[in-house]
């Protein structure tokens, strides 16, 4: 089967596992429509600020994106169509869920993050366990994914500013204000433009794998094995975890309920 079809089959199923599957998960967690969100009830223009729908699904789109969900299919197409149903299955059944629970956990629990949620649930030990646990976690996240932007803007600009440094110190001071900052003047301002880039290079970067020659999806079609015959246990499900399955996006669906 041409690589074209496996890519059409994968965007069909994910979008037959977000109708269907997607309202299965809904009529289990059963949301109440009457209930007022954390960003309307709990208003303060700083942490709780509503926006209008739109707004909300760029952010949250942009929420469970970065350097992961490029770098990791890149690498794990290597071990062939095993690689691409994984993306799909995992998607459906594992990364989609865990996101959409998570937010709808911070709809009811005012909006708070997810290890004061598990406090709620769990006890006092689960809380502080979590807060190590995903400050650990965003420590290392945030560091790879500013090393990685830093080094991809440092190859495309000019020689004289060609500074892996410089790009670093700048993506730096951009997480240190939009923490500290109302959300309102930094994230719900800028979030919807990079969504719109991040959205621009998924379509273009399908159209050149489609009309281009390039071999990911010829890889992806044929079961191949891997050039250094790497394991697939675990090894592809642990290059291919952003989106498939990944813990780190509960940090970010809780932003969403506020």
């Amino acid at each position: 089967m041409p690589g074209f079809m496996y890519l059409l089959l994968s965007v069909t199923a994910l979008l037959l596992g977000y109708h269907f599957y997607g309202r299965l998960a809904e009529r289990i967690f059963r949301p109440d429509e009457n209930r007022r969100p954390p960003a309307l009830s709990m208003i303060d223009g700083v942490d709780y600020t509503p926006e209008p729908p739109r707004k909300v699904l760029l952010n949250q789109f942009l929420c469970i994106a970065g350097t992961g969900p490029v770098f990791g299919p890149i690498l794990g197409i290597l071990y062939g169509p095993a690689a691409l149903l994984w993306i799909v299955l995992g998607s459906i059944f594992a990364g989609a869920v865990h996101d959409y629970l998570s937010g709808m956990m911070a709809m009811r629990y005012r909006g708070e993050s997810i290890p004061n949620i598990a406090g709620y649930l769990y006890g006092p030990f689960f809380k502080q366990f979590m807060r190590l646990f995903s400050l650990f976690l965003l420590i290392v996240v945030g560091a790879i994914m500013a090393m990685a932007t830093a080094g991809l803007l440092s190859s495309m600009t000019r020689p004289e500013i060609n500074d892996y440094l410089f790009w670093l110190v700048i993506i730096f001071t951009y997480y240190f204000f939009a923490t500290i900052m109302p959300i309102e003047m930094l994230l719900e301002r800028f979030n919807p433009f990079f969504t719109c880039i991040l959205a621009a290079m998924a379509v273009l970067v399908v159209g050149a794998l489609i009309f281009g020659d390039y071999p990911l999806l010829q890889m992806a079609a044929n079961p191949v094995r891997h050039p250094q015959n790497l394991p697939l246990w675990p090894l592809m499900f642990i290059t291919i975890a952003c989106g498939a399955v990944s813990g780190f996006h509960a940090t970010q669906s809780t932003i969403s309920a506020r």
